[in-house]
């Protein structure tokens, strides 16, 4: 039992990391989201609890609960005559959402520089700058398209276990 304690302490310290570097979150977000990968996908885990196993203060979890939160990284749900509020992951396609966001946004910008290019265009450099910018945009799509694809099995398997 002591070597699945340590795999699941190591598991939410990488997911830690990762969400660290990915989403730019302090520390202790960083594995308050973890540790309601691995142990909040259930039922939920109560301010309470995530205190005592991140072994962290009150108002370090509040802070960075309220930051998840803000950041659709998390959801919560209550339950009728309990006054705890239940912390979960927020569900995979809603995760996935945002970074529909930002290819959109990406494209609108390539799609500015593209046009930009067209116009401005005056040396092999510059167009040499334009095809590999073109190239990219390409790359930009076929990754929306899988995106979407995967969000929309992802919100399938979601309506079917809910």
């Amino acid at each position: 039992m002591q070597k699945i304690q340590k795999e699941r302490e190591e598991l939410i310290e990488m997911f830690g990391l990762h969400f660290e570097l990915l989403y730019n979150l302090p520390p202790l977000g960083s594995r308050i989201l973890g540790l309601l990968i691995i142990d909040g996908c259930k039922s939920g885990l109560t301010f309470e609890a995530i205190v005592e196993k991140m072994k962290a203060s009150k108002s370090s979890v509040s802070t960075n609960l309220n930051l998840l939160l803000k950041m659709d990284k998390i959801t919560y749900y209550t339950v009728a005559g309990d006054r705890k509020k239940y912390f979960k992951p927020s569900p995979f396609s809603e995760r996935l959402a945002n970074y529909i966001k930002l290819l959109e946004f990406e494209k609108k910008i390539i799609d500015r520089l593209i046009d930009y290019r067209e116009k401005t265009v005056s040396c092999s450099e510059e167009q040499y700058n334009m095809e590999n910018v073109k190239a990219y945009k390409n790359h930009v799509c076929e990754v929306e398209e899988l995106l979407i694809k995967t969000i929309d099995q992802f919100k399938e398997i979601e309506k079917n276990n809910s």
